[in-house]
């Protein structure tokens, strides 16, 4: 399992640049969205024109206002089939500026990443927004191939994550708070992207703070280990993607990925600014 967890936390860079590079913000400006409509529209796009309620409840931690300002209005200047083949563009060309596509384990990291995505395929039940990624087609150029593995590979975790938080009784904002309690990111950053209300993301708090969950604002241990608890459930649904290399293709992929997830991050790609 920890070879698993590092295939993917490796490699997870490679996708997760999307949501911060240039090259997707100006090309979504270019189809005339502007702010969050280009984040929410690109990654919805998968499900066609999606609505603002299937948006909120699958991408789960947004304010559903802000959402509400996005959807469904970006399809009236937008088609989805033109955000998601933006989507693609946007990636490559990223992806390239950081020099990714010459480094010289690309073809076999793709190999492994592929089959493993692949065989997610074959586990969509309860995962609605890996499922309509993947019935998107196959990118051509192996770099943007590779991207669209690891977004395979991230959105079926993603889906399993929710599942735990939901079975853990742990909603959207709730989560949010928690992960600021953590430390891991700034809080600043959280409630700026997700643009909860002030009072709510308080009164959050207080919630967490009467399940024991929080010391001040800070995780208490109780907090601290319903994280771990779930961190390593999700880490377990996740395992009938990478179940299909083995222990040994686990920790080749692991291997594999960690010059491509240090790319991506020497070169800016994940810079919040």
């Amino acid at each position: 399992m920890e070879s698993a967890r590092q295939a993917w936390r490796r490699l997870e860079p490679v996708h997760g640049m999307i949501y911060f590079v240039p090259e997707a913000g100006l090309r979504w400006s270019e189809l005339g969205l502007k702010g969050m409509a280009g984040y929410f529209a690109s990654r919805g796009a998968a499900f066609g024109r999606a609505s603002a309620d299937l948006v909120i409840a699958t991408f789960y931690n947004f304010c559903p206002d802000l959402v509400r300002q996005a959807l469904p209005q970006a399809w009236e200047v937008v088609t989805p089939e033109r955000m998601l083949a933006a989507r693609v563009e946007a990636a490559g060309a990223a992806l390239r500026r950081a020099g990714l596509h010459e480094l010289p384990g690309l073809d076999e990291t793709l190999e492994l990443a592929r089959r493993a995505a692949l065989a997610a395929c074959e586990h969509p039940q309860g995962r609605p927004l890996f499922a309509a990624h993947a019935a998107l087609p196959w990118p051509d150029e192996p770099i943007e191939r590779l991207w669209h593995a690891q977004t395979l590979l991230r959105e079926f975790r993603g889906d399993g994550h929710v599942a735990m938080l939901l079975a853990e009784g742990v909603g959207g904002l709730e989560a949010l708070v928690l992960h600021a309690a953590s430390g891991d990111v700034p809080v600043a950053f959280l409630k700026i992207s997700r643009a909860w209300p002030e009072e709510e993301w308080a009164a959050a708090e207080e919630r967490l703070r009467s399940r024991g969950l929080l010391d001040g604002d800070g995780l208490s241990a109780e907090g601290a280990a319903l994280r771990q608890h779930i961190e390593a459930r999700t880490d377990a649904l996740a395992l009938p993607a990478y179940a299909a290399l083995g222990e040994d293709g686990c920790a080749r992929l692991a291997e594999l990925a960690r010059p491509f997830g240090r790319g991506v991050v020497n070169a800016g790609l994940l810079s919040l600014g």
